[in-house]
């Protein structure tokens, strides 16, 4: 009964929609409201304004019964890792990172983008006009929102890390600036993520079908809040011989085997250098791993940024 991966599987996964968490609906959030947060009239109009997308990416970013957003290495690939093969392995459907390839009853249609964030920080004048990494608001209107959320100093130092030791397109002047500078960065810095998640959660937190996904919960619990994000996604009544077999599957220490094998026949699930661990997709996923690149000058400037962030997300403690 062993999940199958070839080639072919991988050969339509997108590299640019691609790049773990207590699964909490609106209502259990602690310290979340019963009615959502205002938002000025200003806001509401900038925020309509941005969620048009004229480009021709906005048909991959379409479509979806459920959209994934967060912040890059928040822990999206694992999650897309176990929902794209419990899902595949239980319609029967050969295994693939892009869930849009199937039209097939039963099978979700799922979304994962860093929108907001890529939108500030990808592409460039021409690309942010047109909204080109942006999910459209009519689909948005029309899926459910899951947001994953993760410690943004442990995202920080997993995307310095992507930029300068795995990201071949990376700029040049970014890839040469030390930890320290690019944590200051006003784009890709550690308060560029924490601008971004605050976005998210004014946007969405009024909504019914917004679920926020705590990787570190994850972690501690995949077993338990695994099963929450099938729920959330449709799966009510999982296979639990197809999910154990899944959660094997998608251990870190699997993924990463597979990942130096050359198995994904992806980029997005290949080392920029297979005798560097730094350089791989799935590097570590440690809670608090920040501490062991950051300066103590550093690491209070990363907790004076999260002093930023909603205080309803957890991280501010």
């Amino acid at each position: 009964m062993a999940i199958e991966i070839t080639a072919r599987s991988l050969a339509d996964t997108q590299p640019a929609d691609m790049s773990p968490g207590e699964v909490v609906q609106p209502g259990e959030l602690s310290g979340l409201p019963e009615k959502p947060v205002s938002v000025s009239r200003f806001l509401r109009r900038s925020l309509r304004w941005t969620r048009r997308n004229f480009s021709s990416r906005a048909k991959l970013l379409s479509r979806g019964e459920v959209v994934i957003l967060s912040a890059p290495k928040s822990g999206r690939t694992w999650i897309r890792t176990f929902l794209c093969a419990y899902l595949c392995k239980r319609h029967g459907l050969e295994f693939t990172l892009q869930p849009g390839r199937y039209d097939h009853p039963g099978f979700p249609p799922v979304i994962f983008s860093h929108d907001r964030f890529e939108h500030r920080t990808k592409g460039n004048r021409w690309d942010r006009l047109r909204g080109k990494y942006l999910v459209p608001r009519r689909e948005l209107r029309k899926a459910k929102i899951i947001l994953l959320v993760r410690d943004p100093r442990d995202c920080f130092v997993s995307l310095y890390l992507q930029m300068t030791r795995r990201d071949p397109s990376a700029d040049q002047t970014l890839k040469q600036k030390s930890v320290s500078e690019l944590l200051r960065d006003k784009r890709f810095g550690i308060r560029g993520i924490v601008r971004a998640m605050n976005d998210w959660l004014d946007e969405f937190s009024g909504r019914k079908d917004f679920t926020i996904v705590r990787y570190e919960a994850l972690r501690a619990s995949p077993a338990e809040h695994f099963r929450d994000l099938l729920a959330v996604v449709g799966e009510t009544t999982p296979d639990m011989s197809i999910f154990q077999e899944t959660l094997e599957f998608a251990r870190f220490e699997n993924m990463q085997k597979l990942e130096a094998a050359g198995v994904f026949d992806s980029k997005i699930l290949h080392p920029g250098d297979v005798r560097d661990p730094e350089s791989f997709k799935v590097r570590r996923g440690k809670v608090g791993g920040y501490r062991e690149y950051l300066s103590a000058e550093d690491q209070e400037y990363a907790a004076e940024a999260l002093m930023e962030l909603d205080p309803r997300l957890g991280y501010n403690s």
